[in-house]
C-alpha cells in the first residue's frame, strides 16, 4: 500500500503559488503607475526643456526667452545672441509659438511668429544614422534686419536696418558623417538697407540666392542703391568660402568710406570680401 504524504507537506508546496497569485495584481499595479508617470511627464514636459535643448544645440546663439507652455505646445521670445560670453542679444518683437508632433519617421514642427511668420510653417526632422535631416515646407517670411545685431561683431558695429524677406523652395538640410548636404533653394531679399555708419539712408537693396546640390552655391547681387555688393560662395565639405566686392558710387564714396572699412579689406575705392 503506497505511503501517503503528510497534509502539511502538500500545503507547503502550494503556498508559494498562492502567494505569487496574490502579489501579481500589485506588481502590475506598480508597473502601470510607473508607466503612467512616465507618459504624464513626457506629455507635460515644460517648455524650458525645449529651450535648454535649443540653446545647447546652437551654442547659445539662438535662445527661447521666457518659455511658456509645454515642450509640445508652447511659446517664447526668440532671441539672437553672440554665443557664450557675449553680452550682445536682440529679441524679435512679439512671441514665437510652436507645436511638436511625433511621427513614425521623426518629428513634425509647426511654427509661427507674431512679427515674421504670419502663415504657420511646417518643419520636419528625421533622425539618420550619424546625423539628421531637416526639411522646410515652401515658405515666405519677413524679418527685421536689426535683429542681426544680437549676433555681435560685426553686426553690432554695422547696426543694419531694413526688411529681410526669405523664401524657400523644397529646402532640406542633412547632416551626415560631419558634412552638411543641402538640397532645394532659398532667396533672401534685403530691402532698403541702412547702417549707423553711414548718413545715406537707405544705402540700397540686395539679393542673396542659395542653390543646393553636390556643391551648394551662394550668390550676392545689388538690386539698387549707392552701395554696390556682389560676390559668390560655395560649400566645400563642411567649410564655406565666399569672395566678393563692395564699392560705392563715386559721389557717395566719402559717406560710405567707414562702412567699406568694416565690410572688407580696402583696395582704393572698393573693399575686398573674403570668408573661409
Amino acid at each position: 500500500m503506497p505511503r501517503l504524504q503528510p497534509f502539511r507537506t502538500v500545503s507547503a508546496k502550494l503556498a508559494p503559488r498562492a502567494s505569487l497569485r496574490a502579489s501579481s495584481p500589485w506588481s502590475w499595479a506598480w508597473v502601470g503607475a510607473v508607466l503612467g508617470l512616465v507618459v504624464s511627464l513626457t506629455l507635460n514636459a515644460p517648455a524650458r526643456w525645449l529651450a535648454n535643448g535649443l540653446q545647447q544645440a546652437t551654442q547659445g546663439r539662438l535662445v527661447f526667452q521666457d518659455p511658456r507652455g509645454t515642450m509640445w505646445h508652447g511659446s517664447a521670445q526668440l532671441v539672437l545672441t553672440g554665443g557664450a560670453g557675449s553680452t550682445d542679444s536682440a529679441a524679435l518683437p512679439g512671441r514665437f509659438t510652436w507645436r511638436l508632433q511625433p511621427t513614425l519617421s521623426g518629428l513634425l514642427a509647426n511654427v509661427q511668429s507674431d512679427c515674421c511668420i504670419q502663415t504657420p510653417l511646417n518643419v520636419s526632422l528625421t533622425p539618420r544614422w550619424g546625423g539628421a535631416k531637416l526639411a522646410l515646407a515652401d515658405s515666405l517670411t519677413q524679418w527685421p534686419a536689426q535683429w542681426l545685431t544680437g549676433l555681435g561683431t560685426p553686426w553690432n558695429t554695422v547696426q543694419p536696418q531694413g526688411q529681410l524677406t526669405l523664401s524657400t523652395r523644397a529646402l532640406t538640410l542633412e547632416w551626415a558623417a560631419g558634412r552638411l548636404l543641402l538640397a532645394g533653394g532659398a532667396q533672401l531679399d534685403a530691402a532698403q538697407m541702412s547702417s549707423r555708419l553711414s548718413t545715406i539712408k537707405p544705402m540700397g537693396s540686395y539679393r542673396i540666392v542659395l542653390a543646393g546640390g553636390a556643391s551648394p552655391s551662394f550668390e550676392l547681387a545689388t538690386l539698387e542703391g549707392s552701395l554696390h555688393l556682389s560676390g559668390s560662395g560655395q560649400w566645400v565639405g563642411a567649410r564655406f568660402r565666399f569672395e566678393g566686392v563692395a564699392s560705392a558710387a563715386p559721389e557717395r564714396l566719402e559717406a560710405l568710406s567707414n562702412l567699406l572699412n568694416i565690410i572688407g579689406r580696402r583696395d582704393g575705392a572698393r573693399a575686398i570680401i573674403k570668408l573661409g
